[in-house]
């Protein structure tokens, strides 16, 4: 009986030792197992995360382009404002001068408001890189209904000028717009200001100069292109440098063969 009793006891403790690993292995692999998921879980989070702040950036972003303005291709002077002089019942004159700030040709061209007394010249064209020029605004001023000359310097009437970037030197063409209209920017909208012709301001003196530049670049474009062909000298010589030169060189040619003999 003691026997049996002994070898029951250790078959118990065979069978206890045989039991606590696998005990043990799965509370290890349970855990492992868990913190893996744990890891995993955080993971996913994490690039979750990362996914939803970039996505959200990436919206900041094309919000915070939208709301800006777009890069100016002209500078213009006076940059948001036309200056007329007030003569009420006659046509009046306004300058504005327009400079390519871009690298590129850029067309440009006039819109307004009151087409039918308003007009501009020139109407567009096209400025290659760091070109300007001075563009004249026509408008004719509408008598008040008391009669009275009495300045109001508000006016409903606006300017816009429209630009476009183009392909190398081209002839103006209004189509042009018509054609790249999702390409076309506005520059800028003017306001029109009238200033009292009898009273000396900066404004208006600035507008006078701008009118007599603008005036003489027309005047220059009227004349003739200077002929560079052959010069005409006294009583109907003709010189023509290239044959001058090539004589020349002829008689120097001979004089050294004779030099050499």
């Amino acid at each position: 009986m003691a026997v049996d009793s002994e070898k029951s006891v250790v078959d118990v403790k065979v069978w206890s030792l045989c039991k606590i690993p696998f005990w043990h292995t799965s509370i290890a692999s349970s855990s492992s197992s868990s913190a893996s998921a744990s890891v995993s879980g955080q993971s996913h989070i994490h690039q979750a995360v990362e996914s939803s702040s970039l996505h959200s950036s990436n919206a900041i972003s094309s919000m915070a382009k939208s709301l800006l303005p777009s890069r100016r291709r002209l500078r213009l002077d006076p940059p948001n404002k036309l200056f007329f002089p007030y003569e009420p019942g006659k046509q009046v004159k306004s300058a504005v001068g327009i400079k390519n700030t871009c690298k590129s040709h850029v067309a440009f061209k006039f819109q307004t408001t009151a087409p039918k007394s308003c007009y501009m010249r020139p109407p567009g064209g096209v400025l290659a890189p760091g070109e300007s020029i001075i563009a004249t605004v026509f408008k004719f001023v509408e008598p008040p209904e008391n009669n009275e000359k009495s300045i109001d310097p508000k006016s409903k009437v606006k300017f816009k000028i429209m630009s476009l970037k183009v392909k190398g030197e081209m002839d103006y063409v209004p189509e042009l717009f018509d054609e790249q209209r999702d390409h076309t920017a506005v520059e800028q909208v003017l306001r029109v200001v009238f200033l009292d012709p009898d009273r000396p301001s900066p404004a208006l003196e600035k507008l006078k100069r701008q009118l007599a530049e603008s005036e003489a670049a027309v005047e220059a474009r009227k004349k003739p292109p200077e002929d560079t062909g052959p010069r005409i000298v006294g009583e109907g010589l003709v010189i023509d440098e290239w044959k001058e030169r090539r004589e020349r060189y002829l008689a120097r040619q001979q004089v050294e063969g004779v030099d050499s003999k």
